[in-house]
């Protein structure tokens, strides 16, 4: 059974063959007996040549048909009906470059799906860490007054501002969440209008002054400029990228340092923000990931410093709402700048 299995398309092939032969050379025969002569025979040559030509293209075709179809069955995500019978030849190449690119796209789809399985992991455990710390924090807190603490004024006083810093992190940690999950299934209304992004820039230095100087750090233009910039885009959304890329720049910057931020032309349509701070810095390995939800490259001390983790990749997702782009530079020990274009107004 495996024999005839294995050789059936040669052995098939060879009778159909063997029988035009028998019927052509029969008739071949006769005619040349009958004194015809041999153009005749030249003639039903021609036509054996012919005849034996279909015959071994319809069995090639119905043969690789057949085999395709087999493979298609053996995947239940593939359609039978999306394959059709067209004309083929018995050029094996071609045929093995036609499953290497099936191979190829499968290959890139397993990629794909196994790279989107590690992230919801990562998301998923990630995002239990960053309610449990807090929530343990709380409950141990109100444990310890619950126990009799209470009773003491000044530790209960300490204990209920500390619980209320816990919940103040669980609260930003589920509103970064939430409004990740509106930008990545509902997309993002933009209130689009056109202000002056100097005076955005002050406002948000005004309204960051008292985080910055309990770390003696200053928050300045990189110059005087004379002329408002006037942009284009949604005003609120903006304000939450420089309030994210200032605070960023605040907790990691060193004591005494500075924050500065610049306005310059980018393109004939666009401005370049850029905001630089001379802190810490980064490491070169870890620029790739900053943009990552939840990733940090210092855990501890990341968490020390309170926020959800999310901040830069809500800047990355408002910014190319406003299909922007945004990029980051930083030298280990000396500094980090975060830039990002914005649309000149009109």
């Amino acid at each position: 059974m495996k024999l005839k299995k294995k050789y059936k398309y040669a052995l098939v092939s060879s009778l159909y063959l063997t029988l035009l032969s028998v019927v052509i050379g029969t008739l071949c025969y006769f005619f040349l007996y009958a004194s015809i002569g041999a153009a005749a025979g030249f003639v039903f040559v021609i036509v054996q040549f012919v005849l034996s030509f279909f015959i071994i293209q319809y069995r090639a075709e119905r043969f690789i048909y057949r085999k395709i179809k087999t493979i298609y069955k053996e995947f239940s995500n593939l359609d039978i009906n999306e394959i059709q019978r067209k004309p083929v030849t018995t050029d094996i190449e071609s045929i093995s470059l036609s499953v290497q690119k099936f191979v190829k796209g499968k290959q890139l789809e397993i990629k794909n799906l196994t790279e989107i399985d590690s992230f919801r992991r990562d998301f998923l455990g990630n995002v239990a860490h960053e309610l449990k710390t807090p929530l343990f924090t709380v409950q141990g807190y109100i444990l310890t007054l619950i126990e009799g603490a209470a009773n003491d004024k000044e530790i209960r006083t300490k204990y209920l501002n500390r619980a209320n810093k816990g919940v103040e992190r669980l609260v930003a940690v589920i509103k970064d969440l939430d409004m990740i999950a509106k930008l990545e299934t509902d997309g993002m209304y933009l209130d689009i209008g056109i202000f002056n992004v100097l005076e955005l820039v002050q406002n948000v230095f005004d309204l960051l002054e008292m985080k910055a100087k309990k770390r003696n750090i200053t928050l300045r233009f990189d110059r005087i400029y004379e002329f408002p910039v006037f942009v284009k885009g949604d005003i609120e959304k903006y304000e939450q990228v420089l309030i994210n890329l200032i605070v960023n720049s605040i907790k990691y910057g060193k004591p005494n340092g500075s924050t500065i931020v610049s306005v310059d032309s980018y393109t004939d349509k666009a401005f370049m923000l850029n905001v630089i701070d001379n802190g810490e810095g980064i490491k070169q390995e870890y620029i790739p990931r900053l943009f990552e939800r939840f990733y940090r490259v210092d855990q501890s001390r990341s968490r020390e410093q309170g926020g959800s983790g999310l901040g830069l990749s809500i800047v990355k997702h408002i910014v190319e709402a406003h299909d922007q782009s945004i990029r980051l530079q930083s030298t280990f020990g000396k500094g980090t700048e975060i830039s990002f274009t914005l649309e000149k107004a009109n």
